[in-house]
C-alpha cells in the first residue's frame, strides 16, 4: 500500500492528483473552506491573535484547500457571509463566536481604568497567516507563492494542522482471524490483488486488535476470501466524480477481516506532537469500535468509479479510519480531551447552514436567487449524513481551552 501510493510513480506522487479521482469536501464547494477560515479566525482568537499563526493542511493534494484559503484570506480577510456561500452568520455564544477563559477576559470595573491605555487591535490575520502544504507530491505548477510546500510535517506549529482524508490513505495492514493461531496477515499479490493468509501478525498489532477490534462473528479459518477485498459499497457506474465516502449496504461478507490501525494512531499521534499550542483537525470516514465492519473497508478509486484496491499504484487505496482508536492516540499527546462529531454537526456549527434562500429573492434578483440556490445545495453535499456529511471531525487542542472548539 505504501508503495502504491507513495513510492516512485505512486497514485498520489504522480498523474494530475486526487482530484481527478474522487471528490473530498475541499472539491466539492467553497463553503468548506470557508468554514474552515472561520475556524481558523477562532484558533488565532484562542492563542491571543499570535504575530504567526500556521496553516498546516495534511495530504494537500495539489493545493486547493490553502489556494482557497489564499484566496479568501487576500480578498477580504474574512470568508463572505451571505446566503450565497452557504453561511449563516454566527450566533452569540456559538463557537464562531468564542468566550475567551477567565484568564483572558479584562477584570470588570465599575470605574475609569487605571491600567493605561486600551490594548491596540490585533494584526489582521491575512498579515500573520503562515500557509504550508504537507504532500510527497511536487510542488504543482500556479500555487501562490505564499503557500509553503513540504513533504514531511514541520515542528513547532502554532495553529492549526487540518487532515482532510489523508488518514485513510495511511498505510495499513489487513489481518484475518484464523481458529488454530489468532489473527495473520492478509497478503495481496501487487498486480492481480489476489489473497492469501500470511503468518501471524506480531505482538503489537496483536494487542492493538485485542483493544479497537473485537470479533464478534463466529470462528473462522481466514481462508474464505478469494478476490481482492473489493466490496462494492456503491454503484461504479457514471462518469461524475465519486464522493469516497459514500457507503451503501455492503454485500454478505465472506470472511472476517480488520485493518490494523496502529499505523494511522502513530501517524496521527505525530502530527499532534509537531503542534506547540492550537487545535489539530482530522477530517475522516471511519467507524467506532462497537460498529466496526465485519469485512472491513478496503476499496479503491480511479476515475470517478470505485475499482478493486489491486496496489499497482494505479488506483487509489482506501480504508475507512478506527476514529475512536486514532483519537486516543492524539489525547495522550496533547494530554487534553477531544471532541469527536460528524462533519455535519461541525459544519453547521460554523455556519454552515445549506438552507435554500428566500423565495422573494428571485423576484428581486433571480441571478442572485440561482447563485444561492446552487450554494445551499452544494453545502446540502457538505452535510448530506448520508455522505460528506457523516465524516468524522476530530479536533484535539493543544495548549489551549478545548471548550472553544466544540460544536454546539
Amino acid at each position: 500500500m505504501d508503495r502504491a501510493l507513495y513510492g516512485p510513480g505512486g497514485f498520489f506522487v504522480s498523474g494530475p492528483g486526487p482530484a481527478d479521482h474522487f471528490r473530498t469536501s475541499v472539491h466539492a464547494s467553497p463553503a468548506f473552506a470557508a468554514a474552515l477560515l472561520r475556524l481558523v479566525e477562532q484558533v488565532d482568537a484562542a492563542l491571543g491573535h499570535p504575530a504567526r499563526l500556521d496553516v498546516v493542511d495534511v495530504g494537500a493534494g495539489r493545493g486547493e484547500l490553502l489556494r482557497a484559503l489564499s484566496a479568501a484570506l487576500g480578498v477580504a480577510g474574512v470568508p463572505a457571509r451571505s446566503g450565497r456561500s452557504g453561511l449563516i452568520p454566527p450566533q452569540a455564544g456559538s463557537p464562531a463566536t468564542p468566550t475567551p477563559p477567565a484568564a483572558a477576559r479584562p477584570p470588570l470595573s465599575s470605574g475609569p481604568s487605571s491600567a493605561g491605555p486600551a490594548p491596540s487591535a490585533p494584526v489582521p490575520l491575512a498579515s500573520r497567516v503562515r500557509l504550508t502544504a504537507v504532500e510527497k507530491a511536487a510542488r504543482p505548477g500556479g500555487l501562490p507563492e505564499r503557500i509553503r510546500w513540504v513533504d514531511e510535517i514541520p515542528s513547532g506549529i502554532t495553529g492549526l494542522l487540518v487532515a482532510t482524508e489523508w488518514l485513510d490513505n495511511v498505510p495499513l495492514d489487513v489481518a484475518v482471524p484464523t481458529t488454530a493461531d489468532g489473527w495473520r496477515h492478509l497478503l495481496v499479490d501487487p498486480a492481480t490483488g489476489a489473497e492469501t493468509v500470511g503468518e501471524p501478525v506480531d505482538p503489537a498489532d496483536a494487542d492493538w486488535l485485542a483493544r479497537w477490534w473485537p470479533v464478534s462473528a463466529a470462528g473462522t479459518d481466514g481462508t474464505g476470501s478469494t478476490g481482492p477485498g473489493f466490496r462494492a459499497d456503491r454503484s461504479a457506474e457514471g462518469s461524475s466524480l465519486t464522493a469516497r465516502s459514500r457507503s451503501g449496504r455492503p454485500e454478505p461478507p465472506t470472511a472476517v477481516r480488520a485493518e490494523i490501525g496502529r499505523t494511522r494512531d502513530d501517524a496521527w499521534a505525530e502530527a499532534v506532537r509537531k503542534l506547540d499550542r492550537g487545535l489539530a483537525l482530522a477530517v475522516d470516514y471511519g467507524h467506532l469500535r462497537d460498529e466496526r465492519p465485519i469485512d472491513g473497508t478496503l476499496t479503491g478509486y480511479r476515475g470517478g468509479r470505485q475499482v478493486p484496491p489491486v496496489p499497482d499504484g494505479s488506483c487509489d487505496v482506501t480504508a475507512h479510519v478506527a476514529v475512536d482508536s486514532v483519537a486516543s492516540a492524539g489525547a495522550a499527546v496533547a494530554r487534553c480531551a477531544y471532541s469527536l462529531v460528524s462533519q455535519r454537526e461541525a459544519l453547521r456549527a460554523l455556519g454552515a447552514d445549506g438552507g435554500r434562500p428566500p423565495l422573494s429573492l428571485a423576484a428581486t434578483d433571480p441571478a442572485g436567487y440561482v447563485r444561492a440556490l446552487a450554494a445551499a445545495s452544494a453545502v446540502g453535499e457538505l452535510t448530506d449524513p448520508a455522505g460528506l456529511g457523516g465524516h468524522w471531525w476530530l479536533r484535539q487542542p493543544v495548549g489551549v481551552d478545548p471548550a472553544v472548539f466544540m460544536a454546539r
